[in-house]
């Protein structure tokens, strides 16, 4: 009896291939996959500042290198995203997230989604939130007044 209804169990937990692709649309639009080509410049023009001794010709395979590894991990992380959304989330669901996702208006704001979290971050300054709590619990209690 417990192996029919793990059996049954494991067949609900199986994402059809419709969630699935839903589920990896959805991850494709997210922020992780519109930070992942930035995050991957930034390493490769890094990389490439470190080696003082590369010629231009192999700077410029060390970034379509660079460029061809990150895609690759990129699609990793998304594929595994959307199987997580795949499994979580029903299919209508994934349907109406992945219309919304593709409308136009929400591809012009992942575009200045970055740019403005720079942005404000640069404005709000520095944040510690373990600092900022343990000083207030440290003003109510007296306790955690080491912490810095």
């Amino acid at each position: 009896m417990l192996t029919i209804m793990l059996s049954i169990a494991m067949q609900a937990a199986t994402p059809s291939a419709e969630a699935l692709d839903l589920g990896r649309r959805l991850a494709a639009h997210g922020t992780l996959a519109t930070l992942a080509p930035m995050l991957i410049e930034k390493d490769t023009a890094e990389l490439a500042s470190e080696a003082k001794t590369l010629s231009d010709s192999e700077r410029d395979r060390l970034q379509a290198l660079g460029r061809e590894i990150g895609a690759k991990g990129t699609k990793r992380i998304v594929d595994a995203i959307g199987s997580a959304y795949a499994a979580r989330l029903s299919i209508e669901d994934l349907r109406l997230l992945v219309a919304q996702a593709e409308n136009p208006a929400a591809a012009r704001r992942r575009a200045v989604e970055v740019p403005a979290l720079v942005e404000a971050m640069a404005a709000v300054g520095e944040l510690d939130f373990k600092k900022d709590l343990a000083a207030a619990f440290c003003k109510e209690t007296g306790k955690l007044c080491t912490r810095r």
